[in-house]
């Protein structure tokens, strides 16, 4: 065993240390009146081991820019065009302040303490100038009373046991066992007396006595729910259903002060999303998908007339899933940020002026973009919008869009949209340091005849620094499978799975989107349903020989494999059946599935084995399809030398699955190694334990497979 690996660290390489220090920025936050936006960025050293705080404030017509370090980090969100708000938490103390911004020039003025809140979790603010009413999300107990949660914290600390009682399930998700305390939208006055800014004294939790928690665990945060001047609106998991095998969501209006709560979904639909009110306050939309227990259903977009008392659906007839909703600032439109072909685009679509005889009404949606994935999009005033766009070579950087008036008016003339009239503008540079001299592929997509009828299945090739046509045999390869498995390789930026980190390395990386990806339409995201070992299998097959084909100058005797969740499953399923002919040299399976039936009884979420598999694990059907995929029973066939990755928070797939793995290895006398985080969750978060995951992992292939 090599224990001399050094990782490649050369000037046009992208080491997994330079990656993990770039800075990382959030998505803009613009001000009401479109000319400057906040930005939030975290920054690691690994000097001080520390990630720093700072905030960005961005002039968006010429890209000007000043920083305000937060050293002790905190939300920041706007209060009127030149007033931001920063809420500290620190020695148990939570508390709001407000930065004032000038112009001439840009920069920002000392901060001023508002006030305190009487707890230390408050999170997702909203605030509504109009209303002047802040909201946010915080953790609350049974009582919701916001006033007592911090004497209960006391008293539940002080217990005297460290025991958790349980009468039903989801007991735990994600990475926590569930406690006594829930989440629950608060409402506080926040009005301008002046040139002060007050905090009002009085809370109203508007979800106490409902049995309704928003924004929805694990990772519901202020895109869960929205304010208007009089309401908010918002999504909660259904309380009459067991929360661990339902995913219905229903939307939910409520008065700022907690009073004529409405149910405004049929209560017979799955989860719901991305909940929005128009700007002209008499409409709401947001995201829903049909069938409870599929939670990579087809979201579609639902627009409910709060005048009429009429719910629709605009996006029947689309065959793609948006991820968020937005209106425009004249209420005409929604503009849907939406995978489709392996790039997260914006899409616009024309609000219909009366709602429709039926429950439908098909709008025909218009792309604005064509590549990257974006995130963030906020219209602002002029026919204009703001985003981050990220791509496989860079990441989030802040752009603008301009001329989104024209596409209103040609969208509400009922003609196609004149896209050419847009114009797409970089406003900030963030990562251009970092990435000076770096030599990263924008990845090239390749198509290949699949297991799917009547359509191509998609990948890419991302190839190292210096590769060159015209050498044979000259380049070790990596295929990276993705998990999910109803996910994608898209055109992004990643921090956990980056293929140009992997290609910096010295290997061709080819990422191919299998039967079960998403953005090529439902049918092909279905069709891995019952069938994990089969068609999408099939399709890495195939497109990996195709690229070996394509691409002689692989070396086909220096090949490996790694993939993560589903991709881990996938590793752990190609190990034991050697006959598909991949002819790996080495695997890496990073917090993958071993017992495919065992896993219906394990993960946290049931729902998702129940809909994957056809039922629950004991029934017949479920059972026979989920056994037969499942890798536990091919180990008396491995033979490959595999690295095993697990971490003891992952409850989505608990930790169990990659020591018996591992064990069953060991047993067998095949090479392997298992790394364990017992600190993280299905993702590797911290800076230096991912720094240790990329080290681990690019020693085990440079052993197999490397240039050394």
């Amino acid at each position: 065993m090599a224990t001399d690996f050094i990782l490649s660290e050369g000037a046009n390489a992208l080491s997994p240390q330079d990656m993990l220090t770039l800075p990382r920025p959030g998505a803009p936050l613009p001000n009401d009146i479109g000319d400057l936006a906040i930005v939030p960025i975290s920054t690691y050293s690994f000097q001080d081991r520390k990630s720093h705080k700072s905030l960005s404030v961005i002039a968006l017509g010429d890209g000007d820019a000043c920083d305000i370090p937060l050293p002790d980090g905190g939300d920041a969100f706007w209060l009127d065009s030149r007033t931001i708000a920063h809420v500290v938490t620190k020695d148990d103390t939570q508390s709001l302040y407000t930065i004032p911004i000038s112009t001439s020039p840009l920069s920002s003025d000392l901060s001023s303490h508002v006030g305190s809140f009487p707890i230390t979790t408050a999170s997702a603010f909203r605030y509504s100038p109009s209303a002047q009413r802040l909201v946010f999300s915080a953790y609350v107990y049974p009582d919701g009373l916001v006033e007592t949660v911090k004497e209960q914290d006391t008293a539940y600390e002080n217990r005297g046991n460290s025991g958790l009682v349980y009468d039903e399930t989801f007991e735990r998700q994600w990475d926590t066992w569930v406690g006594p305390k829930s989440k629950a939208l608060i409402g506080v006055s926040l009005t301008k007396v002046g040139a002060e800014w007050v905090l009002g004294e009085t809370y109203v939790n508007v979800l106490k006595g409902t049995g309704l928690s928003s924004p929805v665990e694990p990772f519901g945060e202020a895109d869960d729910y929205d304010i208007s001047q009089t309401h908010v609106i918002f999504t909660a998991k259904d309380p009459q259903l067991p929360k661990a095998v339902h995913t219905r969501q229903n939307i939910y209006l409520v008065a700022h002060d907690g009073k004529d709560l409405r149910q405004l979904t049929s209560g017979i639909q799955g989860a719901t999303h991305s909940p929005v009110f128009s700007p002209s306050g008499d409409k709401v939309a947001w995201l829903e998908l049909a069938l409870d227990g599929h939670e990579s259903d087809r979201a579609k977009v639902v627009i409910y007339d709060l005048k009429k008392d009429v719910r629709f659906t605009i996006t029947e007839d689309w065959d793609r899933s948006p991820d968020s909703i937005i209106f425009s600032p004249s209420s005409a439109l929604i503009y849907a940020t939406t995978g489709d072909h392996a790039r997260i685009k914006i899409f616009a679509l024309a609000v219909p002026l009366t709602p429709p005889s039926n429950a439908t009404q098909t709008t025909q949606p218009t792309a604005l973009t064509s590549s990257g994935s974006i995130s963030g999009f906020t219209p602002i005033p002029g026919g204009r919008a703001t985003f981050a766009l990220s791509s496989l070579t860079s990441p989030n950087e802040v752009y603008e869009l301009s001329g989104l008036d024209v596409v209103e008016r040609d969208l509400l003339a009922g003609t196609n949209a004149d896209v050419r009239a847009t114009t797409l503008t970089r406003i900030t540079s963030f990562s251009s340091t970092g990435l000076q001299g770096k030599d990263l592929s924008p990845g090239k997509d390749f198509w290949f005849k699949g297991t799917a009828e009547g359509q191509d299945t998609h990948g890419y090739v991302i190839t190292p620094p210096g590769f060159e046509r015209g050498v044979n045999g000259k380049w070790p390869a990596v295929m990276l499978i993705h998990g999910g498995p109803e996910s994608a390789w898209f055109d992004q930026w990643s921090t956990r799975w980056n293929p140009n980190v992997f290609a910096s390395q010295g290997y061709v990386v080819v990422a191919i989107n299998p039967t079960g990806s998403t953005s090529f339409g439902q049918k092909f995201t279905d069709g891995i349903n019952q069938n994990w070992g089969g068609r999408p299998i099939q399709d890495l097959l195939l497109g990996w020989k195709y690229i070996l084909q394509e691409y002689p100058e692989i070396d086909q005797n220096r090949t490996a494999a790694a993939g993560a969740s589903y991709g881990g499953y996938a590793i752990n399923w190609i190990q034991g059946n050697p006959e598909l002919g991949f002819g790996f040299k080495a695997l890496v399976c990073h917090d993958g599935v071993f017992d495919t039936t065992y896993n219906g009884y394990a993960t946290d979420e049931l729902f998702f084995f129940n809909h994957e598999w056809g039922g629950r694990p004991w029934d017949p059907a479920a059972f026979e399809a989920s056994r037969k995929y499942s890798p536990a029973y091919t180990v008396a066939k491995w033979s490959t030398p595999q690295l095993t990755i697990h971490s003891s928070k992952d409850y989505r797939l608990p930790e169990g699955d990659g020591i018996a793995v591992f064990h069953a290895l060991q047993q067998l006398g095949v090479p392997s190694r298992l790394l364990i985080f017992p600190d993280e969750n299905h993702w590797v978060i911290n800076a230096g334990n991912s720094l240790k995951w990329h080290y681990e992992v690019f020693r085990w292939l440079d052993q197999f497979i490397g240039l050394s």
